[in-house]
């Protein structure tokens, strides 16, 4: 409890008892994005339908060590595929390594992959319950070189479920009119009048499917991280507190702070034993929510 084990997240998690997790908050590495510098590292298969498949076999693990009222939140980037010219990198990356180019989707010459969508319909196909697809819009998104198409300023976030009934504390945002209020409910109208009766939630609206956040570096990671802010709300809407917040692919420990931070507890899993040293450095010096450093000494 409380710590990031080193090792393959399929292994590890084999390793892990049944329904012992409350939430799971993590984004896999993306396909033929970067080279981590681990021998059998996700993400460099040869394939997007390899990759893919040994992805969900390990979300088939994710879903047995979860509570059957448990919540698994999965951020997810997508892929330019190359033709024989070999490799096209996301926005997000700077380039790309030799070991990388040879990852090319043949057949798929300068077509957007589709690795989100393939993901979340053979999670669905594998018994997944796919409640909402989020999307993370970046403000501050890294500016592309390509002229002949948009620059990509979202990543998606999918949140699954592995039973009809889990644990979900509803999450606000600002209402913004009044007809905002109550599920827009003073938009409706009858008989050609507006309805004027609308009931105003103290807390705000329920909070919608975009989510506006900024892009946050961490200065020690050479590799891209996901922002704390992204993952507060998955956090709080998903896992009770004092239950326990698993990352299978930990990085740079995001998940393990922001979880620390709120009171929850943490397991991560990480191949890359110097990210580990990285995170736990990170996390140490991370405060919880009663402004305590404990957990890592």
């Amino acid at each position: 409890m409380n710590k990031i084990i080193n090792g393959d997240a399929l292994s590890v998690l084999k390793k892990m008892k049944d329904n012992s997790i409350n939430c799971v908050v993590t984004s896999p590495p993306y396909w033929g994005l970067r080279d981590y510098g681990v021998d059998g590292q996700l993400g460099l298969e040869k394939t997007f339908q390899e990759y893919i498949n040994k992805l969900c076999n390990i979300f088939d693990e994710v879903k047995r060590v979860l509570k059957k009222d448990g919540t698994c939140w999965v951020n997810m980037g997508d892929t330019y595929g190359g033709g024989a010219g070999g490799y096209c990198p996301h926005e997000n990356e700077v380039g790309a390594s030799k070991n990388q180019i040879k990852r090319k989707s043949i057949g798929m010459e300068k077509s957007l992959c589709q690795i989100p969508s393939r993901f979340a319909i053979e999670m669905t196909d594998r018994g997944w319950i796919l409640r909402n697809e989020l999307i993370w819009f970046k403000p501050n998104c890294t500016p592309s070189s390509a002229s002949d198409r948009f620059t990509v300023d979202f990543e998606k976030i999918f949140f699954f479920v592995k039973n009809k009934k889990y644990f979900f504390e509803q999450q606000f945002e600002k209402n913004l009119t009044v007809g905002d209020s109550c599920e827009d409910a003073g938009r409706i109208t009858y008989g050609g009048k507006r309805n004027t009766s609308v009931y105003i939630n103290s807390n705000g609206r329920n909070k919608r499917c975009v989510w506006k956040i900024t892009t946050q570096p961490y200065k020690e990671a050479h590799f891209a991280t996901f922002p704390e802010k992204l993952i507060e709300v998955p956090i709080k809407a998903g896992c009770p507190e004092e239950g326990i917040v698993l990352d299978p692919f930990s990085g740079a420990g995001t998940t393990g702070a922001v979880a620390k931070r709120l009171n929850r507890s943490f397991i991560g899993i990480e191949l890359n034993s110097e990210y580990i040293k990285m995170a736990n450095k990170r996390i140490k010096y991370t405060l919880d929510g009663k402004g305590l450093k404990r957990w890592f000494k």
